[in-house]
């Protein structure tokens, strides 16, 4: 990804991609002036950050994806204006928009997909975005603009995997696959509830990071390549109560050989590629599960919301790059050497 090339203006900027070679590069177009329809918000964007679905859509790799779409999903602002049938928010609110807009309680629908930002949809990297008022949420009182920003995507997934479906509570086990943005606030959520945190990552200067974040357990996978033995011993043999499975292909076998009987299985990543092949007989063997998790409705993200409060979790932030070195931000996650969330502040 080249320097982004950025228009002045006087005007609200969006920033969109154009293509480069296979990929994408990011420019920035004066925003028009947006009429709101009666049920729609203006929220003036402060920060934004980085998912690995981000990266993809810019490497072009994304399916779907073409020339023109603003990128990104979660982000965090500031109501500047409503629709004259709003009730749900003033000007000056603190907010931040869902994951998938059309998706506000019950269960998942296919319909919903259609509207995830940033990818099957506009998404939020512009100074000013024009939402339904039902798409969006309060930010935490506890949080800042740039911490906020790391919710939408990585913080609902992690809360709808572990709370909304997996029922963890406290006494229970959980592994974490590496350190990005999922995988701590898994370790967040579950130490406050109560649960114990075993942790993998391939770098001894994470793991010490994460242990002081809280992980109860690390193992060094480039150490120790079969990691699910030192899972196994780490429970006594028992096995791991819930697994957020964040590599893919690469890492899916060792999570079923050290589940526990009666174990969950939240599949949520591809850092390792696409088509993870389940095998289902020992799965049937341990009478467990595997559940298949994409971020979350508003309301798992209000419920979210209310228990970082509860519990004044603050979201770990590895890196914060002004929107002009946004290929920056890009090429610290390509690099994967980030703890945590990325943050690009508008």
């Amino acid at each position: 990804m080249q320097r982004p090339t950025f228009v002045a203006s006087d005007a609200p900027l969006r920033y969109e991609l154009t293509s480069a070679n296979g990929r994408f590069d990011i420019v920035s177009v004066p925003l028009p002036e947006i009429p709101l329809a009666s049920d729609q918000v203006e929220v003036r964007i402060i920060a934004v950050s980085l998912n690995y679905r981000d990266l993809l859509v810019v490497d072009g790799v994304y399916p779907g994806v073409s020339e023109g779409l603003s990128p990104l999903s979660d982000a965090a602002g500031i109501v500047t204006a409503v629709g004259d049938g709003v009730t749900r928010w003033k000007i000056g609110d603190r907010v931040s928009p869902t994951f998938m807009p059309a998706w506000s309680e019950g269960p998942f629908a296919r319909h919903h997909r259609a509207s995830a930002l940033g990818g099957e949809s506009d998404g939020v990297l512009s100074q000013r975005l024009v939402i339904g008022e039902h798409a969006l949420v309060a930010i935490p009182d506890s949080l800042e603009f740039a911490e906020a920003a790391a919710l939408p995507c990585a913080g609902v997934t992690a809360w709808h995997a572990l709370v909304e479906r997996g029922g963890f509570g406290k006494g229970k086990t959980l592994l974490v696959q590496g350190t990005g943005g999922v995988a701590l606030f898994g370790l967040q959520i579950a130490k406050a509830l109560g649960g114990r945190v075993i942790l993998t990552s391939s770098s001894d200067a994470k793991i010490e990071r994460a242990r002081a974040l809280g992980a109860d357990e690390t193992i060094n996978y480039r150490t120790h390549p079969e990691w699910h033995e030192q899972a196994l011993e780490l429970t006594n043999g028992d096995g791991v109560d819930h697994i957020l499975e964040l590599g893919g292909p690469d890492t899916f076998a060792s999570s079923i050989a050290c589940l526990a009987p009666g174990g969950v299985i939240s599949q949520i990543g591809v850092l390792t590629g696409f088509g993870s092949q389940p095998l289902l007989g020992p799965v049937q063997g341990l009478n467990a599960e595997i559940h298949g998790v994409t971020v979350g409705s508003r309301q798992h993200y209000e419920a979210l919301a209310a228990f970082i409060d509860l519990h004044q979790i603050r979201p770990v932030i590895d890196a914060r790059f002004p929107v002009s070195q946004i290929s920056g931000a890009f090429d610290l996650m390509r690099g994967g050497g980030h703890f945590g969330k990325i943050i690009v502040e508008l």
